[in-house]
């Protein structure tokens, strides 16, 4: 390893070989790293001081005030497209464009600074200024990329909110934000269907305008899938005549590193969700830094060849980071695919892999989950997945079972002397609050560990506490914290400090460090695995039973795809573990065709898939009950709902259901529960 660098800008950031840099010793060493990090960045005035860090305050009740890279100046549009262009790389494609429906296009650097351009001088025509805030309410287009980087080039924050959201959704994230302007379309392919949206935007922001004490001023409407739709003259208005016919050119403005760039709305199923402020400076560093590291080529001179795949949708903070401004800031090639993993067939995916000879592929456990139940026998083989040299998961702890999935399938082409699978994984542990990964194995480590997220990133400090914040043993499960924080860490909540302050830095305020609200145990290797939510630990009898342990034991049955786990109410433990499961189409068919529910066929199953939970865990580990449903309630970047498959099982009044992916399958599985009465009801028990 070499020393770490202090060069200046490269012309190109693929250039850049910072498989090489050595991991940080000290903090002096850590400001240096993160020095040298932005130094990938074109930075229009130079900062005077790298990192500043005022402690939490449990009087004020304020989290820390954190500063990166104080009195630098730059734009994160210009980093993204304009500076590729300038160093003579405009013709290299910056995306591989897939719409649902078939349509394609590849999308050029000058070309996407062409768009952006224009964007940016539409926003400023609509009254659009630095600070102002732009929701954008879109699938996974050019137009969503082309957006978002025109706020950026302007200044406004964005905030973009996923395209299958609710109304309610909707509307809270326009009112929280105070946007000034909405972006969206007239409809959306879903699952080989135009399904009108427009309506949910006009319901959104119906009492979001001045005359309401809101600030909304304009609708922008990408005309997507034809569809009929309501107008407001005056306040609607047409992409194609607004946008498509702006001038080409802009001159960019340059902002201070700590300026609001966007915020993201994380989810949960209780309290309103909680807009995460991430700032420009810092953020693109860490976005650029740990794309290239994780990523990218290691040798620097076979990047160019590289084409990058996240498949997670833009609104989801990994896509923020792996597929718009770290890829994008390093002038990568990279995929981006408007629709759902099996429209118009489960192959679809694969095609795509071929078809752009992508290299790298990260997405979700639950994607991989999927693609497990539609190729029980594997990959078929006619299609040709060889351009593949990397595969990341993101999202959840990936299930061992789903782990040797992807190398033994995804990766069929890369093998050891011996043959067996050698695909490098990167099990990669973040948050919407961290901005960029924090734990992952390194491509090029010689001995991978199924689910394990291993270790720190340099720059970043973790450690595995118990409650009074000191280590816990090796094999013990304790709570995960960040005990140095990276440059792209969010900064605060927006609108509400005092929460940024409760949620994350309140239990280990005297210390400085930031609670994750993961579990995590570390191995005698010293890596970490990650063990899913606090509030997701199961205490039966004494025993404490992490829910991602008990599903991946499941999803290793092979009649099981997927499977959440839940704590649940028991008058004899306190807790119970229930299991609801997503069963193979063929074991699905196999119940039906002998009764279904209640059937001696389901019975068999059930008990059949209890004793594999005792037999890979042990008979504590047992779930109580087991209840097959179509599918469990998932947020947008993948994460099962667990505390909401409690309310659901024992009756509760349900948390914050908005945030879904797949909220219609809420009531489903509240009918089923109703249907099944396996929850225990309390005043029964009390007396």
């Amino acid at each position: 390893m070499t020393p770490l660098p202090n060069t200046a800008v490269p012309a190109d950031p693929l250039s850049a070989d910072v498989h090489s840099w050595a991991d940080p010793q000290n903090e002096d060493e850590r400001l240096a790293f993160w020095s040298a990090a932005a130094n990938l960045l074109d930075w229009a005035a130079p900062w005077r001081q790298t990192h500043s860090w005022t402690p939490p305050n449990p009087v004020t009740r304020r989290g820390p005030e954190i500063a990166w890279y104080q009195g630098g100046t730059l734009n994160a549009a210009v980093n993204c497209v304009d500076r590729h262009v300038t160093a003579g790389h405009g013709e290299r494609i910056a995306l591989h464009f897939e719409g649902e429906p078939g349509d394609r296009e590849d999308v050029s650097y000058a070309e996407l600074g062409r768009r952006v351009n224009q964007a940016a001088n539409a926003l400023t025509s609509m009254g659009i200024t630095r600070g102002d805030r732009v929701v954008i309410y879109l699938p996974v287009l050019v137009e969503t990329i082309v957006i978002t980087l025109a706020c950026a080039r302007i200044g406004a924050v964005h905030s973009l909110v996923f395209g299958g959201f609710s109304t309610e959704a909707l509307k809270f994230r326009v009112e929280d934000t105070g946007a000034k302007l909405l972006v969206t379309t007239d409809g959306q392919f879903r699952r080989g269907k135009a399904v009108p949206v427009k309506a949910n935007a006009d319901a959104a922001v119906a009492e979001a305008s001045a005359g309401h004490g809101g600030n909304l001023e304009h609708v922008l409407v990408i005309n997507r899938t034809d569809s009929d739709v309501e107008w407001t003259p005056g306040r609607d208005l047409w992409w194609h005549e607004v946008v498509e016919t702006a001038s080409t050119e802009h001159t960019p403005e340059f902002f201070d590193a700590e300026t609001e760039l966007f915020i993201m709305y994380t989810s949960g199923t209780t309290g309103k969700p909680k807009g995460l402020v991430h700032t420009t400076g810092g953020y693109l560093t860490g976005a650029l830094y740990t794309y290239l590291r994780l990523f990218a080529h290691p040798d620097p001179a076979r990047r160019t060849q590289d084409v990058h795949w996240c498949t997670a949708d833009l609104a989801w903070v990994t896509a923020h980071t792996y597929e718009i401004y770290g890829p994008l800031a390093a002038g990568a090639t990279q995929v981006i695919f408007e629709g759902t993993p099996n429209t118009p067939h489960e192959g679809r995916h694969f095609e795509i892999i071929e078809r752009h000879k992508v290299s790298t592929y990260y997405t979700a456990p639950t994607l991989v989950r999927s693609l497990m139940g539609w190729f029980p026998d594997g990959v078929p083989e006619h299609y040709d997945l060889s351009s593949i040299r990397l595969a990341g998961t993101v999202g959840e702890a990936v299930n061992p079972e789903a782990w040797h999935w992807i190398r033994r399938e995804i990766g069929r082409d890369t093998t050891d002397d011996a043959g067996q699978p050698a695909l490098p994984m990167v099990d990669t542990w973040w948050q919407s609050e961290s901005g960029s990964t924090v734990l992952s194995p390194r491509p090029e480590d010689s001995r991978f560990k199924p689910g394990a997220a291993t270790r720190e990133l340099p720059g970043w400090g973790a450690a595995v506490v118990d409650e009074a914040g000191d280590p816990v043993p090796s094999g013990e499960q304790g709570n995960i914290v960040l005990t140095h924080t990276g440059p792209s860490m969010a900064r605060t909540v927006w609108g509400d400090p005092e929460r940024y302050f409760s949620s994350y830095w309140e239990k280990y305020a005297q210390r400085g460090w930031f609670l994750a609200g993961d579990g995590a145990r570390k191995d005698a290797d010293g890596d970490i695995w990650i063990l899913g939510r606090i509030d997701d630990v199961i205490n039966i009898s004494g025993h404490r039973l992490s829910t991602i342990e008990i599903e991946s034991a499941l999803v290793s049955h092979p009649d099981v795809i997927e499977a959440g786990v839940c704590p649940v109410f028991d008058p004899m433990t306190g807790h119970a573990a229930v299991a609801f499961t997503v069963l193979t189409t063929a074991a699905q068919q196999r119940l039906d065709s002998a009764g279904g529910t209640g059937s001696e066929s389901e019975a068999e199953l059930i008990a059949a898939l209890r004793h594999h939970v005792g037999e890979v865990i042990g008979p504590v580990a047992k779930p109580r009950t087991i209840i097959p449903v179509p599918e469990v309630p998932k947020t947008r970047s993948g994460k099962i709902m667990r505390r909401l498959l409690t309310q659901l099982h024992d009756g509760e009044t349900l948390g914050d259901t908005t945030s879904l992916q797949n909220e219609p399958c809420v009531p489903r599985i509240e009918e089923i529960c109703q249907r099944r009465g396996t929850a225990p009801r309390r005043e029964e028990v009390a007396t």
